[in-house]
């Protein structure tokens, strides 16, 4: 059931931005299946984090968590979709402009892609950020609906906690070979820099569409 929630509309949309919007891969330097297969298990990471977090407080009371707060969780990620969507059609749109490509030096090391002569290479440990915050936020969307699915099956909180975990390995782990089994496709797109910018327009417009699609019966609810 873990597996089977990775593959959910708004969790393949998030990652399929931050896959096609990694700096390597529109520099057609992705490593494929191996940094695929990373980025899904930070996103399924910041996920277990919250769903766990949050499940575990709700399991312990045996409460669910109040319909107006699950909805606002809903809404934040619709919100993120459309705000991650937005910000991977405007770079496609943007890098189109980047001009030819150039081999210059940064940190001892040579590298070619194209774009301006002064530009800024963000460090690897913030761009791991990103996946796991979109995790997160995704986890504590998804925390209210599992743990009244616990709370109905299961009686006490030490077997719904363990149920929880369970199911936040499998989502771990459906989202790592998911991930991963696009990598080494998105990889060799990476290298013609025109499809590479299709791909992130084509994602970016996905997930800002499914975002409003998503969040505008949420917000018609809470205001």
């Amino acid at each position: 059931m873990g597996a089977r929630h990775a593959l959910d509309p708004d969790h393949l949309a998030a990652v399929s931005v931050l896959a096609a919007d990694d700096p390597d891969a529109r520099r057609g330097a992705l490593p494929g299946a191996r940094r695929g297969a990373l980025l899904g298990a930070l996103w399924g990471v910041g996920h277990a984090v919250a769903l766990l977090g949050t499940g575990l407080v709700l399991g312990a009371v045996a409460a669910e968590l109040p319909s107006a707060l699950a909805d606002v969780f809903e809404l934040a990620v619709a919100v993120m979709l459309i705000v991650l969507g937005a910000r991977a059609v405007h770079r496609a749109l943007r890098s189109a402009n980047d001009g030819p490509t150039r081999l210059h030096a940064h940190a001892g090391h040579s590298h070619r892609h194209a774009g301006p002569r002064a530009h800024l290479h963000v460090a690897r440990r913030t761009l791991a950020l990103r996946p796991l915050a979109v995790g997160v936020v995704h986890g504590l969307a998804g925390s209210g609906a599992l743990t009244a699915l616990v709370l109905v099956r299961l009686p006490s909180a030490h077997l719904r906690f363990a149920y929880m975990a369970l199911f936040s390995a499998g989502s771990i782990v459906g989202m790592c070979a998911l991930s991963g089994l696009a990598g080494w496709p998105l990889a060799r797109l990476a290298h013609n820099p025109r499809a590479a910018r299709l791909l992130l327009g084509a994602a970016g417009a996905t997930s800002a569409l499914l975002g409003v699609i998503w969040g505008w019966p949420i917000a018609g609810r809470l205001f």
